[in-house]
């Protein structure tokens, strides 16, 4: 059961950020084509999704690594088994959420790409729902981990 929970954290968490977020995206812009867009906008569209691909993909491997755990926790749900470490080193040196720094890289490289002012507000509005979960998460890493983690928060960013 334990297994299949953590499979199914990861499934979902790819399918709501890297595939449900461009969809409302583009569907948000009016559908535009997917034409050439040039190779100035094609390369920073290509450098922020797969830069943001890769800070999340080695984040969330580094997770279950070190932290023994899975990322998928909803607003103060278990969706999949938590970390059982606090992690502080590897992605988390960068800041205390490589994670979802990684997903808005991605997303903002899925802006680029579209190009249009629709695109850019459901970003905003992903990022402010995003920071009321990163602020469930740090209550309770707060309950899980104490002085340490409040000791990790004076030395690291939040993003």
């Amino acid at each position: 059961m334990k297994r299949l929970r953590e499979i199914a954290g990861y499934v979902l968490g790819g399918l709501l950020f890297v595939g449900l977020m461009p969809t409302v995206m583009w569907l948000a812009s009016g559908m535009p084509q997917l034409e050439h867009i040039g190779a100035p906008r094609a390369s920073l569209t290509g450098l922020l999704m797969l830069g943001g691909l890769a800070l999340s993909i080695w984040t969330i491997v580094y997770m279950k690594r070190r932290g023994k755990g899975n990322p998928m926790d909803a607003f103060g749900h278990e969706v999949a088994p938590r970390t059982q470490h606090l992690m502080t080193d590897g992605p988390y040196r960068i800041n205390r959420n490589p994670m979802l720094t990684g997903t808005l890289a991605y997303l903002a490289g899925v802006g680029v790409w579209l190009w249009r002012w629709q695109a850019w507000l459901v970003l905003a509005v992903f990022f402010v729902i995003m920071l009321v979960q990163v602020s469930s998460e740090e209550r309770r890493l707060r309950r899980d981990f104490g002085e340490e983690y409040d000791a990790y928060c004076r030395r690291t960013r939040r993003f």
